[in-house]
């Protein structure tokens, strides 16, 4: 594991992470915090997720925001987040459709990739010369399911050529869950019980290290360095969107895009 805690960027008066990772200069890439929009009440304030019942001017005035700030060279590829094991190229075909999806790859030069969090995992990759992009939204169940696995498998490149980053996501100390989660993992691969802690509170609930389990899953695959954000969801409330924590919320954004 590579990767701590960095420092908050502003660019502007956007309110961003940045990957803590090393990958060519060519990929650009970023993680949105909840700072510095228009979204009001419970969604305060930039929520970019059209889905959750926010003001949908205020989104768009958001997603404006982001597109003027950050000088994204195209409107960014949004999916509608199913916790599917669907992995698809970009097209101009499927951007129009806004295809029910959970990761998304491209060669293009300038096309930007979005996923949208809030305690899922938001996982990025790029290759060492800068051919391709990756991102994934996966969350317990996607991971379970296979989302790190089929996706990785569709790409014209690779594992041992990818470099991942993890952004911002619950971490374990919050993410208590059943055993039916547990069994999900451990009956695929016996090793990610290792990932799971028993809650001392009660015996048929367990902790689950989701970025970990993330992490596992990236080398297992081929994928040999992998960066974290090491950042909580859950547990900053001030900078980011928890569904775990709050329930009706907005949502964060991870980009990734080759210059």
């Amino acid at each position: 594991m590579s990767g701590s805690p960095m420092p908050i960027l502003q660019i502007e008066h956007l309110t961003l992470v940045q990957p803590n990772w090393t990958v060519s200069h060519k990929v650009k890439a970023f993680c949105t915090t909840r700072l510095s929009g228009r979204s009001e009440g419970v969604y305060d304030s930039f929520n970019l997720a059209t889905h959750v019942d926010d003001d949908v001017a205020a989104v768009q005035a958001n997603r404006q925001t982001l597109k003027e700030t950050l000088n994204l060279p195209s409107k960014p590829f949004w999916l509608d987040q199913q916790h599917t094991t669907v992995a698809v190229a970009f097209s101009e075909e499927l951007s129009a459709q806004k295809p029910v999806a959970d990761a998304a790859w491209t060669q293009k030069k300038g096309q930007v990739l979005t996923v949208m969090t809030a305690d899922c995992l938001p996982i990025i990759l790029a290759d060492h010369d800068a051919s391709i992009v990756v991102a994934i939204h996966a969350g317990w169940r996607g991971l379970a399911e296979g989302v790190i696995e089929k996706t990785l498998a569709k790409l014209p490149v690779k594992p041992e050529s990818l470099q991942a980053w993890i952004g911002p996501a619950i971490s374990q100390r919050f993410f208590e869950v059943g055993g039916e989660v547990l069994d999900a993992f451990v009956e695929k691969r016996v090793a990610t019980l290792d990932f799971f802690k028993q809650s001392e509170s009660d015996s048929s609930k367990y902790f689950a290290d989701l970025p970990n389990l993330a992490d596992f899953i990236l080398r297992e695959c081929g994928v040999r360095e992998v960066s974290f954000s090491g950042l909580c969801s859950y547990d900053q409330p001030e900078l980011f969107y928890s569904y775990r924590r709050d329930g009706e919320t907005g949502r964060m954004a991870t980009l990734i895009w080759l210059d």
